[in-house]
């Protein structure tokens, strides 16, 4: 049995005398310097990425807190306006109590004899008749600040003139009354015949009231009521007697 030596050739020799060229060269990048710089470029690398994404963070922050500061601005400006009203409340509810006071002592009456008397004294004025006149009275508030709304249904007739003159007095009487509804209910040689429906309030009388005698009280109180009432079942003493 022979054996045959393979010779490298020159090429195969040079590569050969080359590799621990090669090996001490990859020794000389692996060395300790050179993986600190290694290290530092990497950090730097990611201190660029972080720098990078935090300036995208930021920017979306801001346009994030721009939508909230004006969402909150818009709550703050309605909150302004919806305080407006109730800035200096108790100054006003001072000033409501006394002009409702001024409103009840000066325009509604306490008693059925002034209200009688106050449109008799219109009618005489204007030169109307009222005649079939219902009364009834329903209590509507009670305790100190007790009311009784007081229903009035009655014809009043007249020349046409003297009727408008009569309703526009009735609207702007220093007492005070309310018109529900007017009907013709009839009209010839000139006279015109109308059922108008009132509403006034009797409020409680003032001490210093209460011992005044009215001129509609006890015999008087039937001349005193409009002109020409004929009278009604209902035209009796309203509820809780004498006022």
């Amino acid at each position: 049995m022979s054996s045959t030596a393979v010779v490298p050739s020159s090429k195969d020799s040079s590569l050969l005398r080359h590799v621990p060229q090669l090996t001490a060269r990859a020794r000389a990048l692996l060395t300790a310097m050179n993986l600190h710089y290694a290290g530092v470029a990497v950090l730097v690398l990611l201190d660029l990425y972080l720098i990078a994404h935090l300036i995208f963070v930021g920017q979306a922050l801001k346009a994030h807190n721009a939508d909230a500061l004006d969402q909150q601005s818009v709550v703050l400006k309605s909150a302004e306006l919806a305080a407006k009203p109730l800035r200096g409340l108790d100054t006003k509810l001072v000033d409501s109590t006394k002009a409702a006071d001024a409103f009840y002592g000066k325009r509604l009456p306490y008693a059925n004899s002034q209200v009688y008397a106050e449109l008799g004294a219109l009618t005489k004025r204007e030169g109307v008749r009222w005649s079939r006149a219902q009364y009834t009275q329903v209590g509507v508030l009670s305790g100190s600040d007790a009311l009784i709304e007081m229903h009035m249904d009655a014809s009043v007739s007249g020349d046409y003139r003297p009727i408008m003159q009569f309703i526009n007095s009735i609207e702007r009487d220093k007492m005070f009354f309310v018109i529900n509804g007017i009907n013709l209910s009839g009209q010839q040689t000139g006279q015109v015949n109308l059922r108008i429906r009132l509403t006034t309030y009797l409020r409680q009388p003032t001490v210093e009231e209460m011992t005044v005698e009215l001129p509609g009280s006890d015999a008087n109180k039937d001349a005193n009521k409009p002109v020409a009432d004929t009278g009604s079942a209902k035209n009796a003493a309203p509820r809780g007697g004498k006022r």
